[in-house]
Order: structure tokens, then C-alpha cells, then sequence
């Protein structure tokens, strides 16, 4: 706990001041230089303080200036995200959903559905496996090899009723190409009437918020190109989508 109220103060401090030594940081929260210097390091590390070089004085890292952005601006992922995702399912007319990362699963959190006779229900609340579904590996994607590995204890995916089950080292080298491809494909597995492909949200540093989702029946979705057609009509709204969420529009 008292870590954790220093690491405050340093950041109460940095907000105050904009800059600081490690002299001042030493004094102000009455610390040796040493101790003072080893909670510079580790905000550095989470990109909470800034030093342009050595010696220079600390500033605001990316990571404080996207959460005072955050909470300045009060955008959710659903404030951000309600307008684009209507236009967006209005013009392709398929199933457009929001997900969220939780533990190892994603989380349907907002859902519209197409407008077509024959289309895919919307999943609101629904729980899938992240490496069985669309938008979970386009999130992970995103991820470090720690973090995976944080999510993932025991470097074993848990098993799914229809889904089979990739070896961990199958999973990374496919994420590694849903990053370089910047979007994921699900077809079949989770649902064998069901084909989906899935971008992720991307926060000012780069790191997952979200995924967007679009669902389709499998009879529409056969063939590669069609996947990259949804994802390039997709992508102008995704893109307003990242910067409401992000402030800058």
C-alpha cells in the first residue's frame, strides 16, 4: 500500500508540475534518491513518466496522458462505438457487435443486427472462448508474449465443445499473422452456421480496448476475399470509431 501511495504522489506530482527531477521527486515525497529513482524507472517502464535522455527532467508519459484523456473526455467503448456500429451494420446489413477481453474469454457487450431476412442473431452478454472466436484472437493479437502468457498460465487453451484445440505454439504463430494482417477470421468452429471476422480497437498507444466483430451467416462468407471486403467496408467507421474513442474527433 505504501508503493502504491507513493506511485500516486508521483503521478499527483508530475500532473501538478509537468516536469520533475529526482531531486524534487526525492524531496517532495520524502524519499531517499535511490527509492526515488526506482519508481522513475518502473514509470518509465509503464510508460507513465517520460525522460527524452538521461539526465533530463521526468515528464508525462503516453499512458497518463491517454487515461487523463480518458476520463477528461468520458468516452466509453459504447459512447465511442453506438453511432459508427449502426452505420456501419446499416451498410453492410450484417450483424455488427463490440467485444471485450476478459481473462481468456471475450464478452459481447453491444450488438446491431443486419437488416437481412436471413442473418445472424445478436450475442449480447454472450461468453466465447478468446482463441475460438474472431474478435478474441484479433485482441490477442495485440497482446505481449507476457501478457499472453499471464492470461494463459499454463500455456494450454481451454477446450471448446466444437472447436479444435490448437497446440500453443500453434496459437502465436497465428496470431502473429492476424497482427500482420490486422484482422482476424473465424469460421465454423463456435458455431458451424457462422462465419466472422474480427479487427481490434486500438487506444492511442496501440493497445487493445476492444474488438469489432462482424457476424455473418457461413453461406455468405466463403472465401477469403470476402472477408477482406467486409474488412475494407468496415474500416473507415472503425477508424472514427479509435479516434472518438481516443478524443481526437
Amino acid at each position: 500500500m505504501q508503493s502504491a501511495g507513493r506511485a500516486l504522489q508521483l503521478i499527483q506530482l508530475l500532473g501538478q508540475r509537468g516536469e520533475v527531477t529526482l531531486t524534487e521527486v526525492a524531496r517532495e515525497l520524502d524519499i531517499s534518491p535511490s527509492m526515488a529513482h526506482r519508481l522513475l524507472v518502473t514509470g518509465c517502464e509503464l510508460d507513465f513518466v517520460h525522460q527524452a535522455q538521461p539526465g533530463a527532467p521526468y515528464g508525462l508519459g503516453l499512458a497518463l496522458k491517454e487515461l487523463s484523456l480518458s476520463a477528461s473526455s468520458a468516452i466509453t467503448l459504447r459512447d465511442a462505438g453506438a453511432t459508427q456500429l449502426a452505420t456501419a451494420a446499416k451498410k453492410l446489413r450484417e450483424t455488427l457487435s463490440v467485444v471485450v477481453l476478459e481473462g481468456h474469454q471475450v464478452r459481447y457487450v453491444e450488438t446491431i443486427e443486419g437488416d437481412r431476412a436471413v442473418r445472424v442473431a445478436a450475442p449480447i452478454g454472450q461468453l466465447l472462448p478468446a482463441h475460438a472466436s474472431a474478435g478474441g484472437r484479433a485482441i490477442l493479437s495485440r497482446l505481449s508474449t507476457t501478457e499472453l502468457q499471464r492470461r494463459f498460465p499454463a500455456r494450454r487453451l481451454p477446450p471448446t465443445p466444437n472447436a479444435s484445440r490448437p497446440s500453443w505454439e500453434e496459437l502465436l504463430e497465428d496470431l502473429r499473422r492476424v497482427r500482420r494482417r490486422g484482422w482476424a477470421l473465424h469460421v465454423g468452429d463456435d458455431n458451424d452456421d457462422v462465419a466472422a471476422v474480427g479487427q481490434p480497437v486500438l487506444d492511442g498507444l496501440g493497445h487493445p480496448r476492444a474488438a469489432v466483430v462482424i457476424s455473418v451467416p457461413r453461406s455468405r462468407l466463403r472465401a477469403f476475399h470476402q472477408a477482406q471486403a467486409l474488412v475494407d467496408s468496415l474500416k473507415p467507421y472503425l477508424d472514427t470509431f479509435q479516434r472518438q474513442l481516443r478524443g481526437s474527433d
